[in-house]
């Protein structure tokens, strides 16, 4: 029988193998639009599709669960603002430098906290919305919109942070009714349509220049490998102690961004960022309950 702290230490090594897959997927996403100019809608269908291809198997094992839900519209509202969030991190990694979209993405929690609040009546306390006050002071220190560096596009990744919020928000509810089976079988079902129908109608469709195909093809069997770690993790540990290996994948990713594509991240990202862990931290450790999550997840 596996002894807790060997689930603990497992959890901690799933948690920083799916972040450093992310990292992997963030570097081929912004190589495949940055670099080789594939449109992101289009780079987001394929990858999400590649995916959704080798979880076929375990889709068809746990097919009835699609049936095992009272809530089928709850599923297409949350799978729907989660694949705008998709939308909008490979749009921002197409124009952002990869450090500063990393960075804005750890903003989530604090819109989710917002999210609960308005939308589930959860009683937040003081200390939470000034938890959530100061998060939002290290966005705009990481944005810097006071500096002629600042630029419109840096504005997705927070953008893309508040859709996936909100999705986690629907989650939050759906949870309490629906098994993770079914959560799970309908975000693979439904979001290769939405992003196909995002492809064509705000993307000029499903083509890719030649240059980028095999980095989307990395970046769909990656996301599978990742999502398939996040599941393991989150099965062994719950989430307020997987958090501070999750949040490594801020410097795996700044690191391989400098490597790669030499962006140097400024002095106001490490500032901001201090400020967005200390509150995150925060939240986690003092207020927020434990989640296990069963959602695809990006960045």
């Amino acid at each position: 029988m596996t002894r807790p702290n060997q689930d603990l230490t497992r959890a901690a090594m799933l948690m920083i193998a799916a972040g450093a897959a992310f990292a992997l997927i963030n570097i081929a996403l912004q190589g495949a639009t940055m670099i080789a100019g594939a449109a992101s809608p289009s780079v987001t269908f394929w990858q999400y599709l590649i995916a959704a291809a080798i979880y076929l198997p375990w889709i068809w094992r746990n097919r009835t669960a699609l049936f095992s839900t009272a809530h089928p519209g709850a599923h297409i509202l949350r799978v729907a603002l989660g694949a705008v969030g998709v939308q909008l991190w490979v749009a921002g990694l197409a124009h952002v430098p990869i450090w500063q979209a990393i960075a804005l993405i750890l903003l989530s929690p604090f819109f989710v906290t917002i999210g609960a609040a308005l939308a589930l009546g959860e009683k937040v306390t003081p200390t939470r919305w000034g938890a959530v006050l100061v998060g939002i002071v290290g966005g705009a220190v990481i944005l810097e919109p006071w500096s002629d560096r600042f630029q419109l596009w840096a504005l997705l990744p927070v953008a893309a942070a508040a859709f996936w919020a909100a999705s986690s928000v629907v989650t939050k509810r759906l949870t309490d009714d629906d098994a993770p089976e079914t959560v799970t079988i309908y975000l693979l079902l439904l979001l290769t349509p939405i992003n196909l129908g995002l492809a064509f109608g705000v993307g000029p469709g499903l083509a890719l220049p030649a240059a980028a195909i095999w980095m989307v093809a990395a970046a769909g069997l990656l996301t599978a490998l990742a999502q398939h770690a996040l599941v393991r993790a989150y099965s062994l540990a719950d989430a307020a102690f997987l958090q501070p290996f999750d949040h490594l994948k801020l410097p795996l990713n700044v690191g391989l961004g400098a490597l790669i594509f030499g962006f140097a991240p400024t002095g106001s990202m490490w500032l901001g960022t201090a400020i967005i862990l200390a509150a995150t931290f925060f939240l986690f450790h003092r207020e927020a309950r434990p989640l296990r999550r069963t959602a695809l997840r990006g960045a």
